[in-house]
C-alpha cells in the first residue's frame, strides 16, 4: 500500500494561506507571499529531498489552479527540477465542481474521496498533497495520511486560514526524524500516524509522560 504525504508551510500560529505569492489567495488576506523572505537554501534543499520518489500529486481545486497556471512553464526556471516532476506525475484534483483538466495528467477524482484516496494509495507508491488547506484538513479530520511534512516558520499573522480549522480531531503523531531548522528560523517536523488518541496524567504525580490511551 501506498503513502499519503501532507506537504505544508504554516506560520507560527499556523496560517497555512497563500505562502508563495500574493496573488493566490487575496480576498481578505493581505499577506499573501508572507513565505518568499524567510525562504533559503536549506528550506530548498529539505523540500527537494521530501519529494523524492514522489509518482503522484493529489491537490484541492483552488491549488490546483495555481500549480497548473504556474509549473507548465517553468521547466527551464530555477525551480526547473521540481516543475519538471509536477508536469510528469499524473495529478488529481478533488473538487466537487468542474476543473479546467487542460494539464497534462490530471483527474478529477469522484465524490467520495475516503474511496478516492484508498484507491491512489493501492495505484500509487508516494502521493504527494501540498497546500489545498480544504482538502487537507478533510485528510487530517478522516486520518488519511500517513506523512505530514509541517514548515513552521517564525512568524505570526493573527489572519488567515489555519491548518487545523475545522480539522482537527484527537490523535497521536510520532516525530519520524529529528527537526530540521534554517538558518532563517524556519522548522521542518516530520509526523506520522500514531496508535491510539491524546493521553492523560497528573504533572503533579510520578506518572508524568505516562498518562492514559
Amino acid at each position: 500500500m501506498g503513502a499519503i504525504h501532507i506537504d505544508l508551510f504554516a506560520t507560527l500560529d499556523l496560517v497555512g494561506q497563500a505562502p508563495g505569492d500574493p496573488g493566490e489567495d487575496p480576498d481578505g488576506f493581505p499577506f499573501g507571499g508572507w513565505q518568499a523572505p524567510l525562504f533559503d537554501e536549506t528550506v530548498g534543499r529539505h523540500v527537494g529531498a521530501g519529494m523524492e520518489g514522489m509518482d503522484a500529486l493529489l491537490l484541492g481545486r483552488k491549488t490546483y489552479d495555481i500549480f497548473a497556471a504556474f509549473w507548465p512553464n517553468q521547466v527551464d526556471g530555477v525551480d526547473g527540477g521540481i516543475a519538471t516532476l509536477f508536469n510528469s506525475v499524473p495529478k488529481y484534483v478533488a473538487s466537487r465542481g468542474n476543473p479546467d483538466l487542460g494539464w497534462a495528467g490530471s483527474t478529477q477524482l469522484g465524490p467520495d474521496l475516503v474511496s478516492a484516496v484508498h484507491e491512489l494509495r493501492d495505484r500509487h507508491e508516494h502521493v504527494h498533497v501540498i497546500g489545498s488547506l480544504n482538502l487537507v484538513q478533510t485528510l487530517l479530520h478522516k486520518r488519511l495520511f500517513d506523512r505530514l511534512d509541517l514548515w513552521v516558520f517564525p512568524i505570526v499573522l493573527g489572519v488567515g486560514k489555519k491548518v487545523f480549522d475545522g480539522g482537527a480531531v484527537p490523535a497521536n503523531l510520532v516525530l519520524l526524524e529529528p527537526p530540521v531548522a534554517s538558518s532563517k528560523g524556519a522548522v521542518l517536523l516530520r509526523y506520522g500516524q500514531g496508535a491510539g488518541t491524546p493521553g492523560t496524567g497528573d504533572m503533579r504525580r510520578e506518572d508524568r509522560g505516562v498518562g492514559s490511551s
